[in-house]
């Protein structure tokens, strides 16, 4: 798991804290605020999986390809 992944998850976790603090408060705003942390804490999450991924899949070339500059 990189960091961008962890930081995904995190955000995701605060804005649904943040979401239940305006629901028990009657806070409209502090709920939309939740809702929009969470939304971006998945697309941070899934970029972290799709940054980890393409390292991956290089790699994989690469060791596949050893020789093939010669």
């Amino acid at each position: 798991m990189n960091r961008e992944r962890f930081a995904g998850i995190c955000q995701q976790l605060g804005g649904r804290l943040n979401e239940i603090r305006g629901e028990l408060t009657n806070d409209p705003l502090r709920v939309a605020a939740g809702r929009r942390a969470q939304i971006f804490g998945k697309a941070r999450q899934r970029s972290g999986i799709s940054k980890e991924e393409s390292t991956h899949q290089l790699k994989d070339f690469l060791h596949r390809n050893r020789n093939w500059y010669i």
